[in-house]
């Protein structure tokens, strides 16, 4: 069996593209955001209760993180595949505006009454040291630039916003998509449906990640907050960009070699090869590990829901329960490490690094959950 195959006449509708998406696997993508949510509360519940350093068991819940790049395929695959659907179609491309007002729409509400929460909150609270809570700290969070400085962790990261460095980088990658598409569709296509051209183009844009970690562990000329920008991630969201190009073609990945293929990878990854329990590992050839792990680990994960198998596992993401999360997943992610932090102090009476992760993970979620469907409701996208 292999990974991925094109079944006889398979194929969508020319017209369709993301319509068809949307139609037939729209309820399986949004149970894996459910996944990818959880993964990074785990994560965080880990690191508050002080996991990370417990050796291999340590970096495999360090490795949680993995969350993160699920997120950016899945925005790979399903904001570049318009673009492509149309060139497959030999119509006019999506229109940049509209593309862009959806995505603040869908982004900023939400993000914006959670910065201002987490200021708030935090304004009451000793917590520890909190750089971040300035009015330029506020400024830099409320329009995602807080990663676009030197000493960074030290002049912008707020306690309750350690996370919103990755929607930094998302929404970095909103801004020069429609640039992407238009050299690799336009330039390098010339115009024309080249799938073999267009995936060789995103196989090179792909390099960009490993020539930027190069650049920012070789040199010193940049800022530190570098190792945080989009180059450096810009490997995960092709992955989603190349099942994008393979989805007009009938291409299918099958789960049963996927799922397992993920599974071991993750493993691996969780060895040190892929540095310590970092963001940033501090080594080259660990970042590089790392970079390329994590892009193949969520392209597998992705790849049987983006193209149309329709096995167990797209049943099981399709479910009510993953989709109910997968709907609320980008406020669970926006509000977890704030409720985190209170469920550890106020109910669970620990001191950071004590505890049992599985219980503040669970006490997370419960707080988190309710206020993640409200914070839902009233900032959500109405069509």
């Amino acid at each position: 069996m292999t990974v991925f195959s094109r079944p006889p006449g398979s194929g969508i509708d020319a017209a369709g593209g993301l319509e068809s998406v949307t139609r037939e696997r729209v309820s399986s993508l949004t149970g894996i955001r459910a996944v990818a949510a959880l993964l990074v509360v785990l994560t965080h519940a880990a690191y508050t209760t002080g996991k990370y350093p417990q050796g291999y068991v340590g970096l495999v819940y360090s490795r949680m993180e993995i969350g993160v790049p699920i997120f950016f395929v899945l925005s790979g695959f399903l904001l570049f595949l318009p673009w492509v659907t149309a060139a497959h179609a030999g119509q006019a491309p999506p229109s940049v505006r509209r593309y862009a007002w959806h995505r603040v729409r869908r982004i900023m509400p939400a993000y914006v009454v959670t910065v201002l929460a987490a200021y708030l909150v935090y304004h009451f609270r000793t917590a520890g040291p909190n750089p971040g809570h300035t009015w330029e700290g506020l400024f830099r969070n409320l329009t995602l630039t807080q990663i676009y400085t030197d000493d960074y962790l030290y002049s912008f990261l707020h306690q309750g916003l350690t996370q919103m460095w990755s929607l930094a980088v998302e929404v970095a990658f909103y801004v020069v998509l429609p640039a992407l598409a238009y050299l690799l569709l336009v330039v390098l296509c010339r115009r024309q449906w080249r799938p073999g051209l267009l995936l060789t183009g995103l196989v090179a844009l792909a390099l960009v990640s490993p020539a930027w970690l190069w650049l920012v562990h070789s040199t010193d000329f940049l800022p530190d907050g570098a190792r945080l920008w989009l180059p450096g991630y810009l490997a995960w969201f092709v992955g989603g960009m190349i099942l994008a190009a393979l989805h007009p073609l009938g291409v299918r990945a099958y789960a049963a070699v996927c799922v397992p293929l993920a599974v071991v990878s993750y493993l691996i990854a969780s060895t040190p090869i892929a540095g310590e329990p970092t963001t940033s590992p501090a080594a080259l050839h660990e970042a590089l590990v790392k970079t390329a792990f994590y892009a193949a680990i969520a392209t597998l994960v992705v790849a049987p829901l983006a193209l149309g198998n329709t096995g167990w596992y797209s049943r099981f993401m399709a479910s009510r329960p993953m989709v109910f999360l997968g709907e609320i997943s980008y406020e669970i992610f926006l509000i977890h490490l704030v409720t985190m932090e209170l469920v550890m102090v106020e109910i669970m009476r620990k001191p950071v690094y004590t505890g049992s992760m599985w219980q503040l993970f669970f006490g997370t979620m419960i707080v988190t959950i309710p206020l993640a469907w409200v914070l839902h409701r009233f900032t959500r996208v109405r069509t």
